[in-house]
């Protein structure tokens, strides 16, 4: 065998480390990637704050603060109230309404937060997107967007049982109950 035809070990060669150690160990998944993007722009959310706050100081206002300092960069139209269009879910034209985010971006932004936030080593008692006062601002959002566009928002059922020998249990017992006089 000449020397041009060499055989490569992983790893054998000194410049073939530097290669591997540019390349990510694993690929990320489409959640994990975005979780980790939102984690970063928290993060410069905060150390633009004047003064520049630190995770630790993080309390549920500042995560409101973001949610609302994201709105300007949102693609939802929010019909005001005093909008001709407000209830309307398929409104005629255009209007000067605001765009804000979408409840819906809103809720999944602060589920990935909230997982992110633990996975880098806060408590889930110290979660600051955990906290009540955001599931009420996320309720609030849903609801003025949902009357804005004439669409009551429903609530999906969950599913009683998901064990399925226990789900038969009931439905047996429920199928053979007697009237109660």
């Amino acid at each position: 065998m000449s020397s041009h035809h060499k055989r490569r070990e992983p790893g054998g060669e000194a410049g073939s480390s530097s290669i591997q150690q540019q390349q990510p160990a694993a690929q990320l998944s489409r959640y994990e990637s975005q979780k980790r993007r939102d984690w970063n722009t928290f993060g410069q959310y905060l150390k633009n704050q004047r003064p520049p706050l630190a995770m630790s100081q993080c309390n549920y206002s500042h995560v409101l603060d973001f949610l609302r300092y994201l709105d300007q960069f949102g693609k939802t139209k929010v019909h005001v109230q005093g909008c001709v269009f407000f209830g309307h879910p398929d409104p005629a034209g255009p209007c000067t309404c605001p765009l804000k985010q979408a409840w819906g971006s809103l809720d999944a932004l602060i589920g990935r937060l909230r997982a992110a936030y633990e996975e880098n080593g806060g408590t889930p008692e110290t979660n600051p997107f955990a906290s009540g006062a955001i599931r009420v601002y996320l309720r609030e959002v849903r609801d003025s967007q949902a009357k804005a566009r004439g669409i009551p928002y429903k609530k999906k059922k969950k599913r009683r049982s998901t064990n399925p020998l226990k789900a038969s249990e009931e439905t047996a017992t429920s199928t053979f109950r007697l009237p109660s006089s």
